[in-house]
């Protein structure tokens, strides 16, 4: 995190509780837990993983300090003998994950933890905090993006966000959802990001009048000239000063490489249309026109269809908070124990059908359409099961079974999307940049068909089971109904 604090002791008390308990029962079996979530954010078609870069650091680092111990021991709850287990802890198990920049679907695995039960049960929290905030602001920046259709997207929300933590990762997220950069310093430094922004309405009112305002940014800054236009009037004041600023830097032969103006307030497609005529009539045709003011991705599509004449966008608030859906919902279930050299599968049941989990140690596979390269469905199935490209495949609803579509060998291609990142407690995952997570995340979207795009009704990514899995689950429902109908 910002600080590199020692995130040990960042887990509910209940991890710690039921770790005594294990402790004191002499049971450390080897376990899976999956983390997965089960309903896409915002009313859309997918989400886009993230977060994995923080998950690794904190594994590396998990460990409980001198003064860890020496509070949970004036907690007066835990015995010596576990708190000498924990002085000397540190994680020996195995991860998988599916990389960040991924596009995810839900009910699938996004972090797989195979470790000895105390392990994956310390682990569970942070890594649920972790993955669920980034992927929220990741797939939200997605969102933005997509309805800015290819036009640039700056991250501004560092003011707005839940605390340093949040602004920072989420800057760091909205970034390889599709943002080209931030405005928070902290973030860009640390992650290897463009560091972006103008000046706010303050600059132009230190000084006497806005022409000088202009004329002395312009003076500082000219590479890059982008002039806020709306301090006292946008078409009156603002733009005819911006224009006079550019006129002047045109006739001095100091016209920047970039340049331009922004709105921050009022309507956005009138003021940016008169604006572009304006700029348009006195010779700056290539001048920008970035917009502000409490936008999100359903503002940025209407004024797209009304035709505003914005070709960049700064979005804060609403981005870095994801307003209208403020949390993820990932969740992190047992899935099988290990007993001798085989997992026996656990499963979860409920009479919401959302919430019967998938038991066993699973993978997931990604089927593409071999002509067109987007995704046809994702496939959970066992770890170690195995698919012929060449055979035809089967895929049907793991809930409503009677819906079935058969792929003919050669017409698809499979991807494992679940990859080792732990292997007996150390990394082997190679972690790349976060511009280049932003490249990928970018591809992968391409994959997707438009109607899984779409904000209003989008078509849902089939997530199927593999026969094998879905016999292992009805075999463990049915049993379960079997030994508990009334005698």
């Amino acid at each position: 995190m910002i600080n590199e604090e020692n995130l040990t002791l960042l887990t509910d008390f209940y991890e710690l509780t039921m770790m005594q308990g294990y402790f004191k029962n002499e049971t450390n079996p080897t376990v899976v837990f999956d983390m997965f979530y089960r309903v896409n954010p915002n009313d859309g078609g997918y989400a886009i993983c993230c977060g994995l870069e923080q998950v690794i650091d904190y594994i590396k680092n998990l460990n409980f300090s001198y003064d860890d111990i020496e509070y949970l021991r004036s907690l007066r709850i835990f015995d010596e003998d576990f708190l000498n287990y924990l002085a000397g802890f540190h994680f020996t198990g195995d991860i998988y994950a599916i990389p960040e920049g991924t596009v995810i679907f839900p009910m699938e695995p996004i972090v797989k933890v195979v470790a000895p039960i105390m392990e994956a049960q310390l682990v569970e929290t942070a890594i649920l905090c972790i993955i669920n905030h980034q992927s929220l602001i990741a797939t939200k920046a997605a969102r933005v993006c997509y309805a800015a259709k290819g036009e640039p997207v700056m991250e501004f929300g560092l003011r707005r966000a839940q605390g340093p933590d949040a602004a920072t990762l989420g800057a760091r997220a909205a970034v390889i959802g599709g943002c080209i950069g931030t405005s928070n310093v902290l973030c860009a430094k640390k992650y290897g990001i463009p560091a972006l922004g103008t000046h706010a309405h303050s600059w132009i009112m230190s000084f006497p009048d806005e022409l000088t305002a202009f004329r002395k940014y312009a003076g500082l800054y000219p590479e890059n000239t982008t002039l806020l236009v709306d301090t006292y009037d946008t078409l009156r004041s603002g733009v005819p000063n911006a224009i006079k600023v550019f006129t002047e830097l045109r006739e001095a032969g100091r016209m920047p490489k970039m340049y331009g103006i922004r709105l921050d307030s009022g309507d956005l497609s009138y003021l940016s249309k008169k604006a572009r005529k304006m700029l348009d009539d006195a010779g700056f045709e290539d001048a920008i026109i970035c917009a502000s003011s409490d936008l999100d991705e359903y503002l940025i599509e209407s004024l797209k269809l009304q035709g505003a004449k914005i070709n960049s966008w700064g979005v804060g608030t609403n981005l870095i908070t994801s307003k209208d859906h403020p949390a993820f919902g990932g969740v992190y279930k047992l899935a099988a124990i290990k007993e001798g050299d085989e997992f026996k599968p656990k499963i979860k049941i409920s009479e919401n059908q959302w919430k019967i989990t998938n038991p066993d140690n699973k993978t997931v596979y990604r089927v593409y359409d071999k002509v067109t390269g987007n995704i046809h469905a994702d496939l959970i199935c066992l770890a170690d099961e195995k698919f012929d490209e060449n055979e035809r495949l089967k895929l049907f609803d793991p809930i409503n079974t009677w819906k079935k579509t058969y792929l003919e060998g050669g017409t698809y291609t499979l991807k494992e999307i679940l990859v080792p990142v732990f292997q007996n407690g150390t990394c082997v995952y190679d972690l790349p940049s976060v511009m280049e997570i932003r490249d990928k995340c970018l591809k992968e979207q391409e994959t997707l068909w438009e109607e899984t795009r779409r904000f209003v009704n989008p078509h849902n990514v089939y997530v199927d089971l593999s026969d094998k899995l879905w016999n292992i689950k009805n075999s463990l429902l049915e049993s379960y109904k079997m030994n508990n109908e009334p005698k």
